[in-house]
């Protein structure tokens, strides 16, 4: 049987071990094509979407004009758009068909996956690597004592949190002023 404070410092240290690996550069890369953007648009599904919404939800806390993908309120991807997309294995069929559409409309893509050499990622103008286990993903990735795609979907996440801090340092935002954004009627 396992331990639970055992298990704890096991998956902190693949989440380390995974962030470790990430390469700081393109975070730099994504955070200036962020600042340059328009409107961003952010998209992902499962588990991992679930990072990717979070990580939408912040943006517009930080004062961008962001959209999540699948909100029935989205309007149209244009030329000079950004959209960020949340692909683990690289090779979800319905986000490679989404990727086309939103590349013919002209917009910038960035794709955050596990397998970089997957189609979409290939295809993207900025992929942010994230090598840990992912589902149904394979190649040189931290391994996890997590089911399926966990380690992927806590790094993705974390990844995130970690890039709001760098966005709101420098746009000069305090907390205060993301919470001042926040939806007023819950």
């Amino acid at each position: 049987m396992s331990d639970f404070q055992t298990d704890a410092r096991t998956v902190l240290g693949e989440l380390g071990e995974t962030l470790g690996r990430i390469d700081a550069t393109r975070i730099d890369a994504l955070v200036a094509a962020l600042e340059r953007a328009g409107r961003v648009f952010v998209l992902g599904v499962g588990r991992e979407g679930l990072a990717a919404r979070g990580f939408a939800m912040r943006l517009m806390h930080l004062g961008f004009d962001c959209h999540w993908g699948w909100d029935d309120t989205t309007p149209n991807v244009a030329e000079g758009d950004t959209f960020l997309l949340v692909n683990g294995s690289g090779a979800i069929g319905h986000l490679d068909y989404v990727f086309e559409q939103v590349r013919a409309a002209g917009a910038q893509t960035l794709v955050v996956t596990g397998v970089p050499d997957g189609r979409t990622p290939r295809e993207a103008d900025l992929t942010i690597a994230i090598p840990a286990t992912v589902y149904r993903g394979s190649g040189d990735l931290v391994t996890s004592i997590q089911p399926m795609g966990s380690l992927f979907e806590q790094a993705t996440g974390l990844m995130f949190d970690l890039i709001v801090l760098r966005l709101a340092e420098s746009r000069g935002l305090d907390f205060d002023a993301l919470a001042a954004r926040h939806r007023n009627f819950e």
